[in-house]
């Protein structure tokens, strides 16, 4: 199948281009042997051939400074690649087309037959942009076509220009044209390596060391041959750009027209949301809301969906004869299933609050706004998309460190991010909040146990912060770095393509998460339901013994044999053997099955509690937060979740790395298990010491 590649610069609106072009028929996957994701969709052609088309990560240059560009260049660099185009699709904002067609005249001279798509034409004419896509293509040689992927404007008529140079595939005209110290290099290399472009023949001089698709044979030719010409392949390449974007200026000069206007909107608003006093104070006005709205505009759903997977519960326990199977269905599966999905609503605003301030343009704002106070940190503008980003999940956010160039400030950026507060802790947060703080408005109007839960991130936030100062003094790096990015014209966001990332984002949250919580949900309902035979048989003696010294009626009865078989179990076993290290944490062996099973997934302890207190009790229409509310310790009776107990938790859990899918992707992103080791430790220490105190205190 014939694959179309869709490139362009960040903030081109490439993927609005993306999901018009695809619809629904789209998926993510990584490029081979990288983290670094792209999405993958099909497309069908007026002729009814169905191609692929792949859209590529942002990229300014063939000339990377990130690994999202390392991946571009790789790829259009070796023509056997998989992911190799037929056929390029250049996404360009028209608005700022000075900046965005460096990578576009690179593409042309790889001999690529390319179709340059000019984003965001809606927006030019508001602002009183012409362009005269004739005179482009002259220059150029190649289709030019204005398109809007916000409103799907002429998208129509580009899968036709696509067809088209598929049925005819003509290279654009050559645009850069080498120095003669670039000539010799380039003969030789396309007589060594076997390459017929010249301008593929000059890339494999300047980055052939980083390129797999070298052998290493060809890279020792390659670096002889550089060494004899003496090759400045530094200083050449930003000759080179320089003289792309010198050419480019003469003809954007010709084919621009921009008709004089006041000062923009985008700049009117600048001036507050960038403003150096108050845009921080919006920054965390805007996040509070956000969180305001995670907490208390899920909770109607929330409660829907708790009383649909209980109802289920208790038809089942109706329909079918009592058995192990009912009991594996009723208290393993449907408990743990709905232990996750009732956080659904959650998930999915906090993500459509996140892309929606992507899809506006503030997001970028929030990279310039707090880069100074970054570099304070160790880090720069750009690891603040990472931290925002980890409110939602660490593992995307870490991936999102590829675009920070300094490795010391990537990798404090890295060490730090999993102490952001991700969504997977939502579900822990919402169910014992509850024990600490009352359910009740603070002026009329802002919900009590909401800004608790803002504070937890906030904790989380400050302890990111710190730790962060403390390898800065510790990571040694030679180069410092800056921030040189474009701030995007604000827009109206694309609604389809809000829609498709919070599809994408909350169905992989719920496959994802939703394959181990079933996995761990059934296994958790054996160790609990089986034991040691001796101890079984015991656990159910001296229930029977105690129940009638107690003269307790069948119900009460078979919650004892329920209460004290968990503790002969298996489950109780493992429990029993933490206990002492987490009892002054105030936790007791039930918690501690609870936080060995949540380094699959931290959202897995509410459904592990779940599946635990469900165990034997007929009260199936009883929520998760009830069952533990009168959880009581044995022998004393008193409440085991008491708000001390609870918020030594909740501190637990703001500093634990309790997520196997972190520290295999922080393996992957630093090419080593120093780094996760070292994470675990710390992220470990911090969350055992502050829970301690915690309780302590509060006991």
């Amino acid at each position: 199948m014939r694959k179309i590649a869709l490139i362009g610069n960040p903030n081109s609106g490439k993927s609005s281009v993306f999901n018009h072009l695809t619809g629904l028929r789209q998926k993510v996957a990584n490029f081979p042997g990288v983290t670094v994701e792209k999405k993958v969709g099909k497309m069908r052609l007026s002729d009814g051939e169905e191609v692929t088309i792949v859209d590529f990560p942002g990229a300014y240059s063939l000339y990377p400074t990130s690994e999202d560009e390392r991946v571009v260049l790789r790829v259009l660099a070796n023509p056997d690649d998989e992911d190799f185009p037929d056929v390029a699709v250049y996404i360009a904002d028209v608005t700022h087309l000075e900046k965005h067609l460096l990578l576009f005249t690179q593409l042309i001279d790889l001999g690529i037959p390319t179709i340059l798509a000019l984003n965001m034409s809606d927006l030019a004419g508001k602002e009183g942009l012409e362009v005269k896509t004739e005179a482009l293509e002259r220059v150029f040689g190649t289709k030019v076509l204005n398109i809007s992927g916000r409103t799907g404007q002429n998208v129509a008529a580009l899968k036709s220009a696509i067809g088209e140079l598929l049925r005819n595939p003509a290279p654009a005209t050559a645009f850069y044209e080498p120095s003669e110290n670039e000539k010799k290099i380039i003969s030789a290399v396309k007589a060594e390596a076997g390459v017929s472009n010249d301008y593929h023949a000059l890339l494999l001089a300047h980055h052939h060391q980083m390129l797999p698709s070298v052998n290493a044979a060809q890279k020792e030719a390659i670096s002889t041959l550089c060494e004899a010409s003496d090759f400045p392949s530094l200083r050449l390449q930003i000759d080179e750009t320089m003289a792309r974007f010198r050419k480019l200026g003469g003809i954007l000069q010709k084919a621009m027209k921009r008709q004089r206007r006041g000062v923009s909107l985008t700049d009117k608003i600048d001036r507050l949301l960038t403003h150096r006093v108050f845009a921080p104070l919006i920054f965390f006005i805007i996040m509070f809301f956000v969180f305001q709205a995670i907490y208390a505009w899920a909770e109607m759903p929330m409660n829907w969906i708790e009383n649909g997977f209980a109802a289920l519960s208790s038809l089942v326990k109706e329909t079918l004869p009592a058995g192990w199977f009912t009991d594996l269905l009723t208290e393993g599966i449907i408990t743990g299933l709905g232990g996750i999905l009732v956080f659904v609503p959650q998930i999915a605003i906090l993500f459509f609050l996140i892309t929606l301030l992507e899809e506006v343009g503030y997001m970028a704002r929030a990279v310039f706004i707090f880069d100074k106070l970054m570099q304070q940190f160790g880090m720069n503008g750009r690891s603040v998309v990472a931290l925002i980003s980890g409110g939602a999940c660490a593992v995307p956010a870490i991936m999102s460190t590829r675009t920070i160039g300094v490795w010391k400030e990537r990798l404090i950026t890295i060490l730090v991010t999993p102490l952001i507060s991700c969504s997977a802790r939502i579900p822990v947060y919402t169910v014992l909040i509850g024990f600490v703080v009352p359910e009740k408005a603070v002026f009329g109007l802002f919900n009590l146990q909401g800004l608790a839960f803002m504070g937890l991130y906030l904790l989380g936030i400050v302890m990111s912060l710190l730790v962060a100062l403390v390898f800065k003094y510790f990571l040694k790096s030679t180069s410092g770095s800056w921030l040189m990015m474009e701030l995007p014209s604000y827009k109206m966001p694309d609604w389809l393509n809000v829609w498709q990332t919070i599809k994408e984002k909350t169905g992989a949250f719920i496959w994802e998460a939703g394959k181990v919580i079933m996995m761990i949900s059934i296994v958790l309902w054996a160790l609990a339901s089986y034991g040691p035979a001796q101890d079984m048989q015991q656990a159910e003696t001296l229930a029977e013994q105690h129940a009638a010294e107690q003269n307790l009626d069948e119900q009460a009865t078979a919650d004892l044999l329920a209460a004290y078989k968990i503790e002969a179990s298996y489950a109780g076993h493992l429990g029993k053997f933490l206990e002492p290290a987490i009892e002054p944490l105030g936790f007791d062996w039930k918690i501690g099955i609870a936080l060995i099973t949540s380094f699959a997934a931290r959202e897995v302890f509410v459904a592990t509690m779940a599946t635990i207190y469900s165990i034997g009790s007929a009260e199936d229409e009883v929520t998760i937060h009830d069952r533990l509310s009168a959880a009581v310790r044995p022998g004393t009776g008193e409440k085991v979740y008491t708000p001390a107990t609870a918020l030594s938790l909740l501190i637990f859990y703001v500093f634990a790395l309790q997520c196997m899918s972190t520290l295999a992707v922080v393996k992957r992103e630093t090419g080593s298990w120093k780094w996760p080791l070292l994470q675990f430790l710390f992220m470990g220490l911090l969350a055992y010491l502050g829970s301690l105190i915690t309780y302590q205190m509060m006991g």
